[in-house]
C-alpha cells in the first residue's frame, strides 16, 4: 500500500523533511517514488510546501497520508 508521509534529509539537530510517496513497507528514510514536498521545522512559523495537483493525484490512486501530512493538507485545504 503506498502512503504519503516525511522523510527526514536534514542534519543532527536541524531537521528537515521531504514529503513523499511510499510503499508502507519501506523504511522511514529509504527508497521512494516521488516527492511531493517539504516540509521546514525551524522556520518560524515553520514552512510546508505541497504540490497539490501530484497529492490528489496520489490520494485518486489510493495512497494514504500519514497523520502529520494529513494535518497539512488541511492546513492548506488541499482536498
Amino acid at each position: 500500500m503506498l502512503t504519503i508521509r516525511l522523510s527526514r534529509i536534514g542534519k543532527k539537530k536541524k531537521p528537515f523533511y521531504r514529503v513523499v510517496v511510499t510503499e508502507s513497507s519501506r523504511p522511514r528514510d529509504g527508497r521512494f517514488v516521488e516527492i511531493v514536498g517539504t516540509y521546514d521545522p525551524l522556520k518560524k512559523p515553520a514552512e510546508v510546501k505541497l504540490d497539490a495537483e501530484r497529492i490528489k493525484y496520489w490520494i485518486g490512486c489510493g495512497a494514504q497520508p500519514s497523520d502529520t501530512v494529513r494535518s497539512f493538507i488541511r492546513r492548506q485545504k488541499i482536498s
